[in-house]
């Protein structure tokens, strides 16, 4: 693991658009690179999104269903084998291999923005 990024401004850290979302449907990745699922994200008013997550060390698919997570909704859409993952899933490292996800410690309305 790296050390701290260098100080940012409040107004760099306005310029990412966190939202919470609910999972409703996980799949098996197997075009993948490294091991992940591919993930639909109810985001609210932003809609559903796609998203690409390498969780396969800590979660099953159907134990994702209804948890809610926080995802980076303003990045550039990004190609990961033949599937277009429209936001960032949130998440820390375990161990080397196991990634937790973030999420919100109650349930919260999909599409809040995480200030």
């Amino acid at each position: 693991m790296s050390e701290a990024n260098p100080i940012i401004t409040w107004e760099e850290f306005l310029k990412v658009d966190i939202r919470v979302g609910t999972i409703i449907e996980a799949n098996e990745f197997p075009e993948a690179k490294r091991p992940a699922y591919k993930l639909k994200i109810d985001l609210g008013e932003l809609g559903i999104k796609k998203s690409s997550a390498q969780i396969t060390a800590a979660y099953k698919p159907e134990d994702l269903i209804g948890k809610q997570v926080l995802c980076v909704v303003n990045f550039k859409p990004r190609q990961v084998a033949n599937f277009m993952s429209e936001v960032l899933t949130t998440g820390f490292y375990l161990d080397e291999k196991t990634i937790i996800l973030a999420t919100p410690e109650q349930k919260v309305q999909n599409g809040a923005k995480l200030l």
